[in-house]
C-alpha cells in the first residue's frame, strides 16, 4: 500500500495537533511538578533508575535482593536523567516525551492507513484523549509501552509493504522492547508473527521462513535480560518477579467478591502469611503463584463471573469506581479519571465503526494489540493499565470513523 503523498495544509494540522498535544502533557507535568513519588509501582521504577544512574544494577530497593519486579526499559530510559536532587522531575518529563512523541506517531500511522484525513483526526483525538494523557508526567511504564506498541504496527506495515532487512529488523526491535517494557507484550511477538505469515501468504508468498529474522532479533533483545535473570534468582525468571504477585492480588477473596470483583487488591498480598522481606523475590514469586492457583482450583465456580468482571473493568464498564480510585492512587486526577472513562466510551464505540472500515489486513494487525489486552485481562485482571496497549488502536480506529464521518469517500482520502 503505498503512503498518501501529504500536503502542506495537512502537516499544519498534524503539528498543530502535536504542538496542542505537548502543551496538555506539559500542563499536566506542571500540576506535579513539586509532587512526592507515591509508595506504588512509580517509586520502583525511579529508584530502579536511581539505582541504575549511580552503578547498582537491577536490586530491589529496601533489601539486599536482585530486582526484577517489573521490566528493565522504563527505569533504564530514566536512568540517564536520574541525578541530582530533582531527578524524579527529569523522570517525568521522560515519560511526556513519550507521550508526545506517540501523538506525533499516531498522525502518521492515521496518514498511512487511512489518508489525511484519519491521520489529522488520529493526532487530535491523541492529543486531547485523557485516556493517553494522564500516563504522561507519571514515573511508570505505560507511556514508554503504549509508544512501542504504535512502532510495532508502524513496522509490521512496513516489513509486509516492503519486505527488506532494515524493516524486518525494526519491527524485531520494537517487539523486543516491548516486551522489557510491560511483560505481556511478550505475548505481542507470536501475535504479529502469525500475522506476518497470513500477509504475506495472501500476496502469494509462501516463505514462511521470511519471518524468521524479526523473530531472531526479538529473541536477540530479549536474551540478555532473559539470561541476567536466570544466572541471578534461584528459581527461573525470564522477564520480571512480579507474576506472583500479579496472581495472588487477582484470586482471593477481595478480588473474587464484593467492590474489587474480577480487579487487583494490595490487601490479599499483604495479607500473605508467610510473607518474609529477606525472602528471595524468585521464591516468592513462585510461592505466591501456588497459592494463587490453588485459590482457584477452590473457587472454581466464581471464574466465570470473575473472567466476565475483569473484561466489564477492562472495557469500563464494571467497577467504575473502584478503577477511579485507583487511578487516583497513582497519581491521576479523579475529574481526568472520569473524563478518561466517558472519553473511552465515545472512542471506543467510534473505534466498532471504524473497524468496518479498515482493509482486511489491517483490520487485524489493529486488532492484535486488543486480543493481547483481553487475554491479558482474562487471565489476570482488569483495569486500565492493562488496557494501555490496545488505547493506540482505538485512537487509530476511532480517527478512520471520525474522518468517514466528516465526509472521506470511503475510508481513504485521494491525493
Amino acid at each position: 500500500m503505498p503512503v498518501e503523498a501529504t500536503t502542506p495544509s495537512h502537516g499544519r494540522a498534524v503539528r498543530a495537533a502535536v504542538l496542542a498535544g505537548a502543551a496538555i502533557r506539559i500542563g499536566y507535568l506542571l500540576t506535579k511538578w513539586n509532587q512526592p513519588l507515591r509508595l506504588n509501582d512509580s517509586y520502583y521504577y525511579s529508584g530502579q533508575a536511581y539505582q541504575l544512574a549511580h552503578g547498582r544494577l537491577f536490586r530491589e530497593l529496601f533489601v539486599d535482593q536482585p530486582g526484577a519486579e517489573h521490566g528493565p526499559l522504563t527505569s533504564l530510559l530514566m536512568a540517564p536523567f536520574s541525578w541530582g536532587d530533582d531527578f524524579v522531575r527529569w523522570q517525568r518529563m521522560v515519560t511526556v516525551a513519550c507521550g508526545i512523541t506517540l501523538v506525533w506517531l499516531l498522525g502518521r500511522l492515521g496518514t498511512r492507513l487511512g489518508g489525511r484525513r484519519v491521520g489529522v483526526a488520529a493526532a487530535a483525538i491523541a492529543a486531547v484523549a485523557p485516556t493517553l494523557w494522564m500516563n504522561d508526567g507519571l514515573v511508570m511504564s505505560e507511556s514508554v509501552s503504549m509508544l512501542l506498541v504504535a512502532c510495532v504496527l508502524w513496522f509490521a506495515l512496513d516489513t509486509v509493504e516492503r519486505d527488506d532487512r532494515r524493516s524486518q529488523v525494526a519491527l524485531g526491535v520494537a517487539l523486543g522492547l516491548g516486551a522489557l517494557a510491560r511483560s505481556e507484550l511478550v505475548l505481542l511477538i507470536p501475535l504479529v508473527l502469525l500475522w506476518l505469515v497470513i500477509a504475506r501468504r495472501r500476496r502469494g508468498d509462501a516463505r514462511v521462513r521470511s519471518v524468521l529474522p524479526v523473530a531472531m532479533v526479538a529473541a536477540a533483545v530479549l536474551l540478555p535480560w532473559v539470561a541476567f535473570n536466570l544466572a541471578r534468582f534461584e528459581k527461573p525468571v525470564l522477564l520480571t518477579t512480579n507474576d506472583g504477585t500479579t496472581w495472588l492480588g487477582a484470586n482471593c477473596a477481595d478480588s473474587y467478591h464484593g467492590a474489587t470483583m474480577g480487579g487487583w487488591t494490595v490487601l490479599c498480598v499483604v495479607a500473605d502469611p508467610d510473607y518474609s522481606p529477606d525472602e528471595e523475590p524468585s521464591v516468592r514469586s513462585a510461592r505466591q503463584r501456588s497459592l494463587a492457583v490453588h485459590y482457584v482450583r477452590d473457587h472454581l465456580s466464581d471464574v466465570p463471573g470473575v473472567v466476565l468482571a475483569r473484561v466489564g473493568r477492562t472495557l469500563d464498564l464494571y467497577g467504575l469506581r473502584d478503577l477511579v480510585h485507583q487511578d487516583v492512587g497513582e497519581e491521576r486526577p479523579r475529574w481526568a479519571a472520569w473524563a478518561g472513562v466517558v472519553s473511552f466510551w465515545l472512542l471506543a464505540a467510534a473505534a466498532v465503526l471504524g473497524a468496518r472500515l479498515v482493509r482486511r489486513r489491517d483490520r487485524w494487525l489493529l486488532l492484535l494489540p486488543v486480543l493481547l489486552v483481553l487475554c491479558t485481562t482474562v487471565l489476570f485482571y482488569g483495569g486500565h493499565r492493562i488496557r494501555s496497549s490496545a488505547e493506540p488502536t482505538v485512537v487509530l480506529l476511532a480517527a478512520v470513523a471520525v474522518a468517514a464521518g466528516r465526509g472521506a469517500r470511503g475510508y481513504r482520502d485521494q491525493p
